[in-house]
């Protein structure tokens, strides 16, 4: 499996061994990099402002010496990088006497390009108006027989993505040549910077990096210098960091005394599917002027990555960020609801229990909402309808959790209704899918009907990831006046209740939420057996926490179907066989696809992150459309591997 055919670019942010104003030891250095990342399979490698010479050589700058030196230096790296693209900090000397600080683009044994600094900070510790011009304005050739331009508006064209070039100072700058790049066809930004460490400040440079890559929807690379700068008066961390379109890839520890290396991989098709979707991105005015450079470099092949996929995408791995995003969720999902309530002008919320995860999520929901409106809990008519396929199990779980939250409980049994309807169809198989819908329907029915007695609304209680596999029944629990679980993954769920019984109730309702979780998923319509739930829903369609998987990868980020399983098998390594992937992730195509006309009649519900697939917002496709073409590209990846 080769991850750069599926749009993955690795590059690498290196902090290198400094010795101050010695060009050719720092040379060597950089060139011993560059051979191991090569071997690693690194298509660019970035290094810090004027790493060449030390970015804290001050007057120094304006020796001839040091110029001279740096200009042979510069020489060494060229003739010494070949298969991979090195980016290097260095001091330029132009024909008309002023002197740059510059990134110079090498490959291929020569120099590609060279980009100078625009901003230079001349405040507080920093000087450099004193040795150095800005180099906004610049551009011409290096010299007059080549077409290798020194600019700030150049995009490089490396390994299928194009990359653009600033330093340091221009990204904190309020208008920073990294969102120009970007809109001129860069989908990687690189920052050689020179930044010190003060007291806080490394958190506001990260949250520019990811701001940075989320204004250009693109991927930012950013090296800084390393603590063997001087320390006369500030000191120099080695701060690396990758960030692609908001979000934090990678970032290493500060203040190391040695080298540091981060290498990472930028998904160039992500970056390129979230710029189509993105009409403001898309609208936006290009700037012109700018020259783009093919440097001749095949990606190399990726076998696996070294950024993390994660498993379970919808839900943050870090727990105080859960905790914070718990508390959102379940905010906007009552906050919906609560406004919905006022707009019917009802006095009361009908929902259906089933002892399960869903309709559990979906009546503290309700409680929260009661909540925000100031109205006692009495005014949630819960409901529970047990029937032929319900356990005792749940039905215990579902009286227990009524109790504990305070809530009225309803029971209205439907066998005898199910047993007469089927008796008026002539029907007798009590295990087909007739048989399962008609105590869908019937349950449904009753809820609309009890609300309709009681002038209230009934809440949905289906989630995200039932609502992409169509596992549920139209026109029944696929109905409701508002779902609030509608953009709620089945693997957020289970954390949602998880940490509501941790952070917001009470021993009793904690005990209680605690037993549904232990619960197996299932529709509990087929019977029993021995009183044991027989009808386990991941046993038949798969792992929730495989197709919330697909789901965020086919519908967040546009990926094909042979991208999403090799992210997959990264991702679910060790746990689940390549084979069993492979196997479900046809389940998903097929039943994503064909069960979109459930979709396209869905009732309102709140949208609580960044997949959603309401018909009237985010999701719009066909009914009719065809999966033929797909499923049979699945079943030649699973048969040849390719």
């Amino acid at each position: 499996m080769n991850y750069a055919d599926h749009g993955f670019l690795r590059v690498a942010a290196v902090a290198p061994q400094l010795v101050l104003a010695n060009p050719e030891a720092n040379a060597r250095n950089i060139v011993t990099h560059l051979q191991s990342l090569a071997e690693s399979s690194v298509a660019v490698a970035l290094f810090p402002e004027l790493c060449l010479t030390g970015y804290s050589c001050e007057d120094l700058f304006l020796s001839s010496d040091l110029q001279r030196l740096t200009r042979t230096a510069l020489a060494s790296v060229a003739s010494q990088c070949h298969g991979i693209v090195a980016v290097v900090g260095a001091p330029w000397r132009l024909n008309d006497g002023r002197l740059l600080n510059c990134a110079v683009v090498i490959a291929d044994g020569s120099i590609q390009g060279v980009v100078p600094k625009s901003a230079l900070p001349n405040y507080g510790e920093f000087y450099e108006h004193r040795w150095f011009a800005s180099g906004a304005d610049v551009h011409e050739k290096i010299d007059h027989e080549a077409d290798t331009l020194i600019s700030t508006r150049q995009v490089f064209q490396i390994g299928g993505a194009g990359v653009g070039i600033e330093l340091c100072e221009d990204l904190w700058a309020p208008r920073h040549p990294g969102t120009e790049h970007a809109l001129a066809g860069a989908e990687v930004i690189l920052n050689l910077s020179a930044s010190n460490e003060l007291v806080a400040k490394a958190e506001y440079r990260r949250s520019l990096v990811e701001m940075a890559s989320a204004r250009g929807i693109c991927g930012y690379l950013y090296a800084s210098s390393g603590a063997l700068e001087s320390t006369k008066d500030i000191v120099f961390g080695g701060h690396l960091l990758a960030a692609e379109n908001g979000a934090l890839l990678a970032e290493n520890e500060r203040f190391a005394l040695t080298a540091q290396t981060l290498i990472t991989e930028f998904d160039i098709q992500r970056l390129r599917h979230d710029r189509i979707q993105n009409t403001t991105f898309a609208g936006t005015v290009r700037p012109g002027n700018y020259q783009h450079r093919s440097i001749t470099a095949s990606p190399a092949e990726l076998s696996s990555l070294h950024r993390r996929i994660e498993a379970r995408p919808f839900v943050p791995p870090d727990e105080d960020q859960f905790n914070a995003r718990a508390q959102e969720i379940l905010n906007i999902q009552s906050t919906g609801l609560a406004r919905r309530q006022l707009a019917a002008k009802n006095t009361t919320l009908t929902i259906g229990i089933s002892g399960g995860l869903d309709s559990t999520l979906a009546l503290l929901v309700c409680l929260d909402a009661a909540d925000k409106l100031g109205r006692a809990h009495d005014t949630i008519q819960a409901i529970t309808m047990p029937g032929p396929g319900t356990s005792e199990h749940t039905l215990a779980s579902a009286r227990a959790l009524c109790r504990a939250a305070g809530v009225s409980l309803k029971e209205i049994p439907i066998a005898a209704a199910v047993t007469q309807h089927l008796k008026d169809l002539e029907h007798t198989d009590n295990s087909d899918v007739v048989f399962e819908n008609t105590q869908a329907r019937e349950r449904t029915q009753i809820l609309f009907n009890y609300a309709n007695k009681t002038a209230g609304i009934v809440v949905g209680t289906g989630d995200l990831s039932e609502l992409a596999l169509g596992w549920c029944t139209y026109n029944a629990d696929h109905m409701a006046n508002y779902n609030v679980n509608a953009g709620v993954p089945k693997t957020m769920v289970a954390y949602l209740v998880r940490w509501y019984a941790r952070h917001r109730t009470g021993p009793e309702l904690a005990a209680v939420l605690d037993r549904v979780l232990d619960t197996p998923i299932s529709p509990e319509l087929i019977a029993p057996e021995e009183g044991e739930i027989s009808q386990e829903t991941e046993s038949i369609i798969g792992p929730y926490e495989l197709h919330d998987f697909f789901l965020y990868h086919t519908v967040r980020h546009g990926s094909g179907v042979r991208k999403v399983f090799a992210l997959a098998c990264q991702a679910f390594a060790g746990s689940y066989p390549e084979a069993e992937i492979g196997r479900w992730l046809k389940v998903f195509i097929q039943r994503f696809y064909t069960q979109q006309f459930k979709r396209t009649t869905l009732p309102p519900g709140p949208k609580v992150g960044s997949v959603s697939l309401s018909p009237r917002g985010d999701w719009r496709m066909p009914d009719e459309a065809s999966v033929e073409q797909l499923l049979a590209e699945l079943d030649e990846l699973l048969e040849t591997g390719r």
